[in-house]
């Protein structure tokens, strides 16, 4: 079966490895020659490493996707729940994204969205997780990180953000973002109410100015 066929099926990666386990299983007592198994598990593995690639990445940015950070945030959160660590989670927004799209075309959107996505990567630590969390929008896992220390990275990335110009096509375009950010561990007794503080600084910013980065 074919590995993007799969992903359009939006198998979670959890079921692909348990199918994948379990057609290694069915191959191995085929009567026919170890050889030609190895050959057909071979070409399993493939197909399962791209399936499982896809099920978690988002395929215009090459980010991770929405599914992959909620798995990631819930696990994050329990670990940090438990060992009373630090964890902070920020909301990324390209402002007045619509203006770009109509004034240049969703192609040159999609090109600000994958430049915006390169940066991120570049930007943050290997350890915090950068994903494609809708749209305009963008989600980052800051671990081992509270407030007042997710404010640097983010602050620093908002301001790179406002000063550079982007060319596509001919055109020169430039763009802010606003940035909301929870790091209330303590507070908080699931992941959706930590990230729902961080929507609403992110909401606080949009409605005071936009281009800013505000914790809640």
């Amino acid at each position: 079966m074919d590995s993007k066929y799969l992903n359009t099926m939006n198998i979670p990666s959890e079921l692909l490895d348990e199918i994948q386990h379990n057609i290694e299983e069915i191959i191995s007592n085929f009567d026919v020659p170890t050889d030609n198994k190895m050959d057909v598990i071979r070409k399993i593995n493939f197909i399962y490493s791209q399936s499982k690639y896809l099920s978690i990445t988002d395929e215009l940015t090459g980010l991770y996707n929405r599914r992959h950070f909620e798995s990631n945030f819930e696990r994050e959160f329990l670990r940090a729940k438990r060992y009373n660590s630090n964890l902070s989670v920020a909301i990324v927004d390209i402002d007045f994204f619509k203006q770009i799209n109509d004034k240049y075309g969703h192609l040159t959107g999609d090109f600000v969205l994958r430049e915006l996505a390169f940066i991120l990567k570049d930007s943050l630590r290997k350890t915090d997780m950068v994903f494609r969390y809708g749209g305009e929008e963008f989600a980052i896992l800051l671990t081992e990180t509270d407030s007042e220390q997710s404010l640097i990275p983010l602050e620093r990335l908002r301001k790179y953000i406002e000063t550079k110009t982007f060319v596509k096509s001919g055109n020169s375009i430039k763009f802010t973002v606003s940035i909301g950010v929870s790091s209330n561990i303590i507070e908080t007794n699931t992941p959706n109410e930590l990230l729902e503080l961080a929507d609403k600084a992110l909401y606080k910013a949009k409605n005071s100015g936009r281009n800013q980065v505000i914790a809640n």
